[in-house]
């Protein structure tokens, strides 16, 4: 039996691209701001010049798919994480919006097969929103986890896969 998962120490390496949403963006820089801190603290360069992370911003979150997946098609990254916050009103804008952003993120993923963090929060008040991005606790360091996790997870199955290929190849000379 094999067991294949990614792990956070050997992380350093990767390339991410974060996709954050300029509405509500008193709760979106806070998610940045705790999904910046996981990366630098495992060892990813968050500077200014690096070259191990790049950060767009688009108008809501319904624009996250779109940006998400002209960065995963450029294949410069190993993993994109998006910010959003979606908070409840009067009107179904909010179902509208949560609806479309969830469901554009996951057909990037699987399209591209990069994968995508889905680090929108969906709450019914602001101050559910305040309290998940750092009154109570940052979530956005649990996306940039969700992050290095997934890539070194999917850099596990490439090294799989070119053991595969040679064994096979191996086998049939």
């Amino acid at each position: 039996m094999a067991t294949i998962e990614g792990s956070f120490v050997n992380s350093s390496s990767l390339r991410v691209a974060i996709v954050i949403a300029r509405f509500n963006d008193l709760i979106t820089n806070k998610l940045l701001s705790g999904c910046i801190d996981c990366l630098s603290r495992h060892g990813i360069d968050v500077s200014e010049s690096s070259e191990q992370l790049d950060i767009a911003w688009v108008p809501g979150s319904f624009e996250l798919p779109i940006i998400s997946q002209k960065l995963a098609l450029t294949g410069n990254y190993e993993v994109v994480i998006t910010l959003g916050a979606v908070i409840r009103g009067d009107t179904p804008h909010f179902d509208v919006v949560v609806s479309e952003a969830s469901k554009g993120i996951a057909t990037v993923s699987r399209e591209t097969g990069i994968p995508i963090i889905f680090g929108v929060l969906t709450t019914d008040t602001m101050q559910q929103a305040l309290e998940r991005a750092g009154i109570k606790n940052n979530l956005g360091w649990s996306y940039a986890l969700q992050a290095l996790e997934m890539g070194s997870l999917m850099k596990a199955f490439s090294k799989i896969n070119l053991l595969l290929k040679k064994s096979i190849d191996k086998n049939t000379t």
